[in-house]
């Protein structure tokens, strides 16, 4: 992956994500090195997840992986199900590449840019299962809620790609944040769901234990397109 594929990446306008230390290790950039030709897709042509995961009884798409604990376990879990696992960090994206090595995956592959390019502009609408969003950042500051990554817009988005019966699980350690989608998911009559209890097969990351451990509370919200 060269600095020219992945230079557009930063310059978004309205990104809803922050642009956090680009620091990489060395196992990082080797894992990057040896594993992206096989399991990264330069997103430069319409993505068909079908054809990619032809044997997959889902296609689960997951939006900012962070280091890649939760998504490379939730994979290792769910062998027969496909995985697209969307991040813009190089240090998360080396980091996710050397756990699919060390696991063994098959049923999953990374994209690095904005999922919000991807789902427009290169994936069909009705061709995802299912969307995780794990911990998006949760813009504190008034003057920055624009950022966030789910608004109307957004929503409206999931709900073209997704699949009739598909559905958005979204967790969150910021109960304002929580509050906030709820009311974008409410007020798109096309979707049902709510506040569901952690399921299982979502790991504790170091990430979420962090949180807990200074307090806070976590949220998981399930919403399925009507």
């Amino acid at each position: 992956m060269s600095s020219d594929e992945k230079g557009h990446l930063y310059n978004l306008s309205n990104r809803s994500f922050r642009l956090r230390g680009t620091r990489i290790t060395e196992a990082q950039a080797k894992a990057t090195e040896q594993f992206w030709d096989q399991f990264g897709i330069i997103p430069d042509h319409q993505i068909i997840p079908a054809e990619i995961f032809p044997n997959s009884r889902e296609i689960i798409m997951e939006i900012g992986t962070g280091m890649g604990e939760a998504t490379a376990e939730i994979a290792r879990a769910f062998p027969d199900t496909g995985f697209f696992a969307m991040e813009v960090h190089r240090p998360g994206i080396g980091s996710l590449l050397a756990r699919i090595n060390e696991f063994q995956l098959t049923n999953l592959r990374l994209i690095n840019e904005d999922a919000r390019i991807v789902l427009e502009e290169w994936m069909d609408d009705n061709c995802l299962d299912a969307i995780h969003l794990y911990f998006p950042d949760p813009w504190h500051k008034k003057k920055h809620w624009k950022r966030r990554i789910v608004q109307s817009d957004f929503v409206d988005l999931v709900y073209r790609k997704l699949k009739p019966g598909g559905h958005i699980h979204i967790a969150t350690d910021w109960v304002p944040y929580a509050e906030w989608t709820q009311s974008k998911f409410d007020e798109d009559k096309r979707f049902i769901g709510g506040v569901i209890p952690k399921p299982d097969f979502r790991p504790l990351t170091r990430f979420e234990g962090k949180g807990l451990g200074k307090g806070h509370i976590v949220t998981d919200l399930k919403y399925k397109k009507g």
